[in-house]
């Protein structure tokens, strides 16, 4: 049975997506004016879209548009309702405002008369309507954005580049409507790491916050309509230089990581002719692949970016705790894969080699162990923020027994001197890591423990880089992986996470005394 015309239009004015479609115009990329037909990804969104959001994505990913769509669209449709846009600098805010206006302008008011409200005002930032609703475009600055007025949508444009994140949504969400249909969209590509959107996002992304993750890597459908003329550029190019088109057999090894991800052949070329005029750093904050790699800042960063990021594609799962909990210690067993990681079982006649960091356990840095076979790849890791040093001590001494009674250097300073103590005399665990010094009267002494120094942290860090980046070790953790990327150079000779007390560097420590622990070449037992 056909739809009439009134049950067409009652269907279109119901959802979103049709009614961008039929009623909605944009320029495009040729400069035509078109309807507005959402991509997949912008899709994806509408559909999956939660009260609290957050977008990540490469250059021109269009869901500025989509915002403003949205909000032209309930407006219209819901009077007396409010809407925000908020971005970073005023020209970006003006651009925006006008993209809405034009919007509004190819609204079909003369046709449909009824289903459009008529423009009340129009200032230099909002559009009044004649049903009461509203929309405002501002720049970002004003800590108090939204006091006064309750929002049905608020959208944050390009919210790493705000100078005061924190307030400003905090502002934010104190401004939104208490509704079911109210929505916070924070969308932005990246801005280097340790600011508060870094956290948001990785927070999110992990499961971990009311915010919803979405991301959209360089490769993402949109853009093969989006980069088109690039594309074709870059694949000209590509034949004139190398004499032929570009083929699976081709690519090298990080394109054919980005192959299997789902990135097409035109897409790779197109970012090798992209990287013959930027570094690949940049082509990383500018046109990411997945998540972390937005976030690289090649200036301060202590570890290659690109050998971390390679790696964390290529890691080897944990094994499962059905297939392992009858064959390790039964005081293990209630940490395994929860804060315990184990890749491979001990073997006989094999040397294991561990780093200890040691935290008071009071809820902030982590206790963590690193343990690496005679290879050089990794076996297991273990972290916990929250648990007592006398507890960590019989982690410590079960893991390093289990492990074929492994070479241990633990880090000494703070509790760690405490953890050392129980492990001596309370567990007589003996194959520790001993470090030379010399008392006041020039005496060598042999002191347990790693005993970190301005000056030799340097050192513990320049080794486990080296060993890292030369292929020497292999690091399974994404945990490990993730606090190197947020490892940087802070300047006068100190190193450390970028960013502040929610990151943490204990894995990064660990990881580099297992090192420690196979170059000293002892065995105590």
């Amino acid at each position: 049975m056909r739809m009439t015309k009134k049950q067409k239009l009652e269907r279109v004015l119901g959802d979103f997506k049709l009614y961008a479609k039929n009623f909605i115009k944009i320029i495009d990329n040729n400069g035509d004016l078109v309807p507005f037909i959402l991509n997949d990804q912008q899709t994806d969104f509408i559909d999956g879209m939660q009260k609290f959001n957050i977008i990540s994505k490469a250059r021109q990913g269009g869901f500025s548009t989509v915002s403003l769509s949205y909000c032209l669209y309930s407006a219209c449709n819901k009077p007396n309702t409010n809407y925000l846009i908020l971005s970073y600098k005023k020209d970006s805010s003006d651009a925006l405002f006008e993209k809405l206006k034009m919007m509004d302008s190819y609204l079909p008011r003369e046709k449909y008369p009824d289903l459009f409200p008529k423009i009340a005002r129009s200032n230099r930032d909002e559009l009044v309507y004649s049903n009461g609703s509203r929309i405002t475009c501002v720049v970002s600055g004003n800590k108090d954005v939204g006091r006064g007025s309750t929002y049905e949508w608020i959208h944050l444009s390009e919210f790493a580049f705000y100078t005061n994140q924190s307030k400003t949504l905090l502002s934010a969400e104190q401004s939104l409507a208490k509704n079911i249909n109210s929505r916070v969209v924070i969308e932005t590509t990246s801005n280097g790491i340790g600011n508060h959107y870094f956290k948001l996002f990785m927070s999110a992304f992990k499961g971990n916050s009311k915010y919803r993750a979405f991301f959209i890597p360089f490769f993402a459908s949109l853009y093969k309509k989006q980069f088109k003329s690039d594309y074709d550029e870059a694949w000209k190019w590509h034949k004139e230089y190398y004499g032929h088109n570009l083929t699976q057999k081709d690519l090298e090894e990080d394109e054919k990581v980005l192959y299997e991800k789902g990135a097409n052949l035109k897409q790779i070329c197109w970012r090798r002719w992209k990287l013959t005029d930027m570094e690949l750093e940049e082509f990383y904050q500018e046109y990411p692949s997945n998540p972390m790699e937005s976030f690289i800042s090649s200036g301060e960063s202590v570890f290659n970016q690109s050998k971390v990021l390679e790696r964390s594609s290529n890691v080897l799962p944990p094994l499962s705790k059905k297939d392992i909990e009858n064959d390790i210690p039964a005081i293990l067993r209630k940490y395994l894969g929860k804060q315990l990681f184990i890749y491979h079982l001990p073997k006989s006649n094999r040397k294991y080699y561990g780093g200890v960091d040691t935290a008071a356990g009071g809820g902030g840095d982590d206790s963590t162990i690193t343990i690496i076979n005679q290879e050089g790849e990794e076996v297991c890791s273990f972290f916990n923020n929250k648990i007592p040093v006398y507890e960590f001590a019989e982690i410590v001494d079960c893991l390093g027994r289990f492990f074929n009674y492994a070479f241990l250097a633990v880090e000494r300073n703070n509790v760690g001197t405490p953890l050392l103590e129980r492990l001596r005399k309370d567990y007589q665990y003996m194959n520790l890591y001993k470090q030379k010094i010399f008392n006041q009267k020039g005496k060598k002494l042999m002191q347990l423990g790693w005993q970190t120094s301005q000056v030799n942290k340097s050192i513990l860090i320049q080794d486990y880089k080296e060993q890292f980046e030369l292929g020497m070790i292999l690091i399974h953790t994404k945990d490990i992986l993730e606090q190197m990327q947020i490892y940087i150079d802070k300047g006068n000779g100190k190193t450390g996470n970028s960013g502040g007390n929610s990151q943490h560097d204990d894995l990064v420590i660990s990881a580099s005394l297992s090192v420690q622990a196979m170059k000293c070449g002892k065995w105590y037992v």
